[in-house]
């Protein structure tokens, strides 16, 4: 090879190294489906913050815990949340070995599809529907109804799996946290079995990380054979007030970073920024009507109206879906 060839080769070799490494850099890059402003500014100046040795504000490992809320901040939450999808469904499938639901509200509004009837049932009939197809069986038998739900079940509108629904950057800041020693929880107000059916494939987030609203349940041995079994009487209700209380039981310790959606995570929320030190406090507002939907103050669901204004007259970090996330779901096109 001549001097010249050799030049030239050399010069393409050096420019693909250039190339290679420019590529692992920018894939190095933290939260890429984070745009650059304020949301991602001020979680990497946290994380940092808190986890460098020697900063003012370093946190010890055991104490980095993050709560997230799940309806609406983990993933998608419209048009209902997505575990009342499910009992829905349940109701359907299992009419046939309850004929009085047939004649009876609100089931009956379920199985015709009469969306008036089942509005005027209000909160006390879809808690009638969840207790109904959420107990009276093991939590075994019910972990394997609501997997194999959420296997084959398909959004009304977008007819992806529900679990397809999950936000890509929000999944991106779990792995970042837990990268630099956080324990993540989720701290929601959906049933806790139901969350844990899932919760580990999708988030890392283990069944043990996983809180939530709880029905009673019973041990039982019968023959030899061991289950539990839950009963038809709530024991907690983990929304609104009900999480800061669940934190401190399970936990055991202040979080110092909490993200939410909606008003019923404003105590969680509260109870995070009143702790001492440094704190992250955030809010994922839904302001994308073309990736996914578009609203606050006034939804049936994942209403965020005193959270919001809370938030901006103290600082907290409100994420601007719309504005700020490169992309919603794990399925789309990152854009620039």
């Amino acid at each position: 090879m001549n001097r010249h060839a050799f030049a030239v080769v050399s010069f393409r070799w050096l420019l693909a190294l250039l190339l290679c490494l420019s590529s692992l850099a920018s894939a190095a890059e933290p939260l890429p489906s984070w745009k650059e402003g304020p949301s991602r500014q001020a979680i990497l100046r946290f994380v940092d913050a808190v986890t460098r040795e020697g900063a003012e504000d370093y946190v010890a490992p055991a104490e980095r815990i993050a709560v997230f809320d799940n309806d609406g901040t983990l993933w998608s939450e419209l048009p209902m949340y997505f575990q009342v999808l499910f009992a829905f469904d349940e109701v359907r499938r299992l009419a046939p070995e309850n004929p009085q639901w047939q004649t009876t509200q609100p089931f009956k509004a379920v199985l015709e599809g009469d969306q008036k009837a089942l509005s005027e049932s209000g909160m006390q009939g879809v808690m009638q529907i969840v207790t109904a197809t959420h107990t009276g069986i093991t939590t075994a038998e019910f972990s394997a109804r609501a997997r194999a739900w959420l296997a084959s079940a398909r959004h009304p509108e977008n007819g992806r799996r529900y679990t397809e629904l999950v936000f890509q950057p929000m999944l991106e800041l779990l792995d970042y946290l837990r990268a630099h020693g956080f324990k993540t929880y989720i701290v929601s107000g959906g049933e806790v079995t139901f969350i844990r059916a899932f919760a580990d494939e999708v988030y890392g987030i283990p069944p043990e990380q996983v809180i939530g609203t709880t029905f009673a349940t019973q041990f039982q041995d019968q023959g030899g054979e061991l289950s539990i079994l839950r009963q038809p009487r709530l024991l907690h209700n983990d929304d609104g007030p009900g999480k800061p209380v669940s934190i401190e039981q399970v936990i055991g310790r202040r979080p110092i970073l909490a993200f939410g959606n909606s008003d019923g995570d404003l105590q969680m929320l509260q109870w995070t920024a009143a702790g001492n030190g440094r704190r992250l406090l955030g809010l994922v507002h839904h302001t994308d009507a073309r990736r996914e939907w578009a609203y606050d103050r006034d939804s049936h669901f994942g209403r965020l109206d005193k959270a919001l204004d809370e938030a901006r007259r103290r600082g907290w970090t409100v994420v601007d879906m719309a504005g700020e996330w490169r992309r919603v779901h794990p399925f789309e096109t990152l854009q620039p």
